[in-house]
C-alpha cells in the first residue's frame, strides 16, 4: 500500500501524519512568526512550546484567515517545511487526504490543488470537510451506538476562524443545513488582549502570551449573574481572581499562572447557587492570604503581571451571546438549533441525541454541560438531548482522516495527478460531493 499522508489544515494548528496511525506525527502552529530577536520569520517547530524561545510581541503571518486560504505562497512555505523537515516524506511517492473547510471558493479549492499538484507533486488527493471524518470517526469508536445505527449526527466544530453546527449523514455533511457563526478561538483571543489592554496592561501584539492565558485561565460560566458578583468581592471571597505572570526575558521566557491552586477555586462553586465561598477556601491560612497580597505587591512594582477575575468567563461566553460582541449572529445554543430545524423532521430526534463537540474552544472546562442548559429549553420536551465531547477534540478530525485513509476503498475515492492534469481542478472536485 502506498504512502498516504492525513493534513488537517486548520487555521491555528496544522496536524499532519500517516495515514492508519492513531495520532498525527506532528502538531504545528500554521503560522510563520518573527521574534524580537529576529530579522527574519521562522517555522514553527512541535518543541515551539516548550522551547526556551522567547516569543513576547513577535509578529505572525498566517496564510488562513477567517477559515479559508488567502496566501498559497505562505502556505507552500510552511508545507514544505512540514514535508523536508518534520514528516520526511516524498510528496511524489505518497497520496494525501487533505481537509477543507466548508463552502471553500472555487478560486481557493484551484489554489489549493495546485500546491497539491504543481508545487508538490504528490501521486493523488483526497479533500475532505471535518464533519464527515469527526463523525466517522466517531461512529467508528462506537459500533453499536446510536449514531452507528442511525449514521447520523450533529458536530459542533468551535475552531480557530469559527464555529460550526454541521449535520452529518451517512458520513456526508448535510450542506444546506451547516449554521455558522463567524466566532473561533482567533476571535476570543483578540477579545481578551482588548479586555486585559483596557483594564491592565497592554498586550495587544501579545498573540502566544495571551493564547496561553486564555487555554489555562478562561472557562464556561454556568450562572453569569452569580459569577459578575463574586467578581466584585475583594480579598479571598473572590473565587476568579487570578494572577498571570508575564515573561522577563531573563529567569523565565514563558508566562505562568502566579497560582494554579488559587485558579482552580471557581471549580468549588456549585452549581447554579448564589453560593458563599466552599469550606476548603475559606478556610485558607491566613497566613498564606497575606504571602500571597505581600507577593502580589512585590511583582506588581516590576509591573510584570496581571490580575484576571471576569475577564475568565466573559471571554468564552461570546460563543454563547455573540451579540454581546456586537455581533448580529445568534448563540451557539439557537445555531444548533436552526442546523437541525434544517433537516427532514424525522432526523430531529436523533441528531439532538447525537451532537459531538469537537474543536479546540470546546476545551473551556463546563462548555458541555453550559451547551445542555442553553439547548434544553429550545428543543421540544419529546427530545433528548445528548452531548459527547470528543477524547481529544483537537486531534477528532485528524483521526476521522487517519481511519479513511487506512480503508481499502481510499485510493479509488482520490484525484490523481493524472486525472487533474487532463480535467482540471473543476471537474476533478466534483467527486468529493462537496
Amino acid at each position: 500500500m502506498s504512502n498516504i499522508v492525513v493534513l488537517d489544515n486548520g487555521g491555528g494548528l496544522i496536524k499532519a501524519g500517516h495515514g492508519g496511525e492513531r495520532d498525527p506525527a506532528v502538531t504545528i502552529p500554521n503560522c510563520m512568526y518573527r521574534p524580537l530577536s529576529s530579522k527574519k520569520f521562522i517555522h514553527p517547530s512541535p518543541t515551539a512550546a516548550s522551547a526556551t524561545e522567547d516569543l513576547t510581541s513577535a509578529a505572525v503571518r498566517r496564510p488562513i484567515d477567517r477559515g479559508y486560504l488567502i496566501n498559497s505562497d505562505l502556505q507552500r512555505d510552511i508545507w514544505a517545511h512540514l514535508f523536508s523537515s518534520l514528516l520526511h516524506i516524498s510528496p511524489s511517492a505518497s497520496s494525501l487526504l487533505l481537509t477543507e473547510p466548508l463552502f471553500a471558493l472555487p478560486s481557493i479549492q484551484r489554489a489549493t490543488d495546485e500546491l497539491v499538484f504543481e508545487d508538490f507533486n504528490f501521486k493523488s488527493l483526497f479533500v475532505a470537510d471535518p464533519p464527515s471524518l469527526v463523525h466517522l470517526y466517531e461512529a467508528s469508536r462506537r459500533p453499536y451506538g446510536l449514531l452507528s445505527e442511525t449514521q447520523c449526527s450533529l458536530v459542533v466544530d468551535c475552531g480557530f476562524s469559527f464555529t460550526h453546527a454541521a449535520p452529518v449523514f451517512q458520513n456526508f455533511t448535510v450542506n444546506y443545513a451547516v449554521k455558522r457563526i463567524d466566532l473561533g478561538g482567533k476571535a476570543l483571543t483578540n477579545y481578551l488582549k482588548e479586555l486585559v489592554s483596557y483594564r491592565a496592561i497592554n498586550v495587544m501584539d501579545e498573540t502566544f502570551i495571551i493564547d496561553d492565558v486564555k487555554e489555562k485561565l478562561c472557562f464556561v460560566s454556568l450562572d453569569v449573574a452569580r459569577d459578575l458578583q463574586i467578581a466584585r468581592k475583594r480579598g479571598k471571597d473572590n473565587l476568579l481572581r487570578c494572577t498571570y505572570v508575564l515573561p522577563d526575558g531573563v529567569t523565565h521566557t514563558k508566562g505562568f499562572v502566579k497560582d494554579p491552586d488559587a485558579a482552580q477555586r471557581y471549580l468549588s462553586l456549585s452549581d447554579g447557587s448564589r453560593s458563599q465561598p466552599s469550606e476548603t477556601v475559606k478556610d485558607m491560612d491566613r497566613t498564606e492570604v497575606m504571602e500571597e497580597a505581600r507577593d502580589r505587591k512585590r511583582a506588581d512594582l516590576a509591573k510584570n503581571e496581571f490580575d484576571l477575575t471576569n475577564e475568565r468567563f466573559l471571554v468564552p461566553e461570546m460563543i454563547f451571546q455573540p451579540a454581546d460582541l456586537g455581533m448580529n449572529q445568534a448563540g451557539l445554543a439557537e445555531c444548533i438549533v436552526r442546523a437541525v430545524n434544517s433537516c427532514h423532521p424525522y432526523l430531529h430526534s436523533v441528531l439532538y441525541e447525537s451532537i459531538i463537540l469537537t474543536g479546540g474552544s470546546t476545551l473551556f472546562p463546563r462548555f458541555a454541560e453550559r451547551l445542555e442548559r442553553e439547548l434544553r429549553p429550545l428543543v421540544p420536551d419529546d427530545y433528548q438531548v445528548k452531548i459527547t465531547t470528543q477524547e481529544d477534540p483537537l486531534l477528532g478530525v485528524w483521526r476521522g482522516g487517519s481511519l479513511l485513509a487506512s480503508s481499502p476503498d481510499f485510493q479509488a475515492m482520490c484525484v490523481t495527478k493524472a486525472e487533474y492534469e487532463e480535467n482540471g481542478s473543476a471537474r476533478c472536485r466534483r467527486r468529493f460531493f462537496h
